[in-house]
């Protein structure tokens, strides 16, 4: 179905506007990994989570770049969007690489407090605005001094992450690297 690829792809952040460290995704966001994404989100296709965790930990040098974090928290959705959905998607994904991968599994500190349009249905333009103000942290004395990863599964914008980046950065964390399936 899904041919792996040898490499990922690591992005440094060189921008002031967003928060995290670095993003690491392994594909374009078009074609198959397209319509396979979408099938995952949202056609009840939960099981699709194991053939994007078994791309992710085949690849040595991902698993060698993860070796000195800490924490893995998945983007968290609303409880609405769990309850339509089933499942929180990078959730799935995030809870399978921290057993794979020997990370600590994080849900209980990042939190969507509010039900907003999803991101897939407006314009680049619109996410930012969208996404403000919607993400909290509970119990986040856990994060202090540690190395996060931050799991979603596309990047269109990066306003999801960034945001969620944002907030977490308001404990004094070392690094925060976000993985995701595929950038648009």
């Amino acid at each position: 179905m899904l041919k792996n690829q040898s490499e990922f792809t690591i992005y440094e952040n060189d921008q002031l506007k967003n928060y995290f460290d670095y993003h690491i995704y392994f594909f374009k966001y078009e074609g198959i990994i397209r319509e396979t994404i979408l099938k995952y989100k949202f056609r009840d296709k939960s099981y699709l989570y194991k053939t994007f965790t078994n791309f992710f930990i085949k690849n040595e040098k991902f698993c060698r770049f993860l070796e000195n974090y800490d924490i893995i928290i998945p983007v968290p959705i609303s409880k609405k969007r769990n309850k339509e959905r089933g499942y929180n998607q990078s959730g799935l994904i995030a809870t399978d690489l921290s057993k794979k991968l020997d990370l600590e599994l994080v849900n209980n500190c990042l939190y969507k407090t509010k039900n907003v349009i999803e991101q897939s249905k407006l314009s680049k333009e619109e996410r930012e605005d969208n996404i403000q103000g919607v993400y909290s942290l509970k119990n986040s004395n856990i994060l202090i001094d540690k190395k996060i990863l931050l799991v979603d599964d596309i990047f269109t914008t990066g306003s999801t992450v960034n945001e969620c980046c944002k907030v977490l950065r308001q404990e004094n964390i070392r690094e925060i690297t976000v993985l995701t399936i595929a950038k648009d």
